[in-house]
């Protein structure tokens, strides 16, 4: 590894898994080290971005800042991702580090090849793949990891389909980290943590590290700094995609689905909230999150949903000239009712 490549770190993990949360609090700890972003979204708000933006001081500037939300960069490497790159490294101000969050969707294989890019090799170099997990979902069985005992039920019932996309790309996620961040580890037991770290340790061929967190607060020298070079390694962590690939298949995210809802000002915001954990139940929806308009408060409110968990918080006033309305991007399997949805979020709201 070249010392004058700029190291780039991919961010990667499922849904909801704290991405956002732990790259806010690595900016607000980076100690003067200017730091770029790339922001990957999935779907038509770029929540995350629009988070992070104004993240502070001379760390992370709005300019520093860039949102891919034209598609899934693991499926865009060519047309959004590496001209990206190729505009940060013309700057005459260069990042010392640069960092990738992936869309919750995207597999971090493709990305991490793309590093091998004439232009980009020479460069930059791929530091490490962090993986954040929500322990408190893989602790209660929102994935299976037990392949035997998949295997098994399959014999038993011949009829059953075991083989989840989510599942497999849960995995992929994992099979590509350098360090693995348990995050939400405040929200289990210590033995149903202990369970999360053998349950995804027992299906890695390699042995990442593992380093638990709340509320994604891992200091940025453990994040930054890994040093992997794993754009060197990629080989070795293929993908369920590159692997059924081989056999005739094609890879696409049909299987997701999403839409933004606009919606007036919440009269009653703990009823909303109520409200939305029913609606996300019953949905099945996997991924909720957007800003809403809280009647009477002059900030703005930042919802974020896993599952039936809710996290909110008002992160800045709303400014003078800027439409005050509630706007949320859904996430769900692609046969989501997404009519009764937009209906229920407007019944909600008041």
């Amino acid at each position: 590894m070249t010392v004058s490549k700029i190291p780039a770190t991919v961010i990667t993990g499922f849904l909801g898994a704290g991405k956002t949360t732990l790259i806010r609090h690595m900016l607000a700890n980076a100690k003067g080290k200017r730091i770029a972003l790339i922001i990957n979204e999935f779907g038509d708000l770029g929540v995350d971005g629009d988070v992070l933006k104004g993240c502070g001081d001379e760390v992370c500037s709005e300019d520093d800042i860039v949102e891919l939300n034209n598609g899934c960069i693991c499926c865009t490497v060519a047309d959004d991702f590496i001209p990206t790159m190729e505009q940060l490294l013309a700057r005459e101000k260069r990042p010392d580090h640069i960092v990738i969050e992936t869309s919750g969707l995207a597999l971090p294989q493709p990305l991490v090849a793309a590093f091998n890019w004439p232009g980009i090799k020479t460069q930059v170099t791929v530091d490490g793949v962090v993986t954040v997990v929500d322990s408190a979902a893989v602790a209660a069985g929102r994935f299976a990891h037990d392949h035997d005992k998949l295997d098994a039920q399959r014999l038993a019932d011949e009829g059953l389909d075991h083989e989840s996309p989510l599942e497999e790309l849960f995995e992929d996620q994992l099979t590509a980290a350098d360090l693995i961040v348990l995050n939400k580890a405040d929200l289990v037991s210590g033995d149903a943590l202990n369970g999360v770290r053998a349950g995804i340790s027992g299906h890695l061929s390699r042995k990442p590290a593992f380093v638990e967190a709340r509320n994604g607060e891992i200091a940025p020298e453990v994040l930054l700094g890994l040093g992997v070079g794993t754009e060197n390694d990629i080989a070795n962590r293929r993908s369920h995609h590159e692997i059924h690939h081989e056999d005739g298949h094609e890879h696409d995210h049909d299987e997701f689905e999403s839409f933004v809802v606009t919606l007036g000002p919440i009269s009653d915001p703990a009823a909303f909230l109520e409200g939305l954990k029913s609606l996300i139940v019953s949905h099945d929806i996997l991924r909720l999150k957007g800003f809403a308009d809280v009647a009477g408060k002059p900030m703005r409110q930042v919802i974020q949903a896993v599952g039936s968990r809710i996290d909110t918080h008002f992160d800045r006033p709303w400014s003078a000239g800027e439409t005050r309305q509630t706007r949320l991007v859904v996430i769900g399997i692609h046969d989501i009712d997404e009519a009764a949805i937009r209906a229920s979020l407007a019944e909600l709201a008041g």
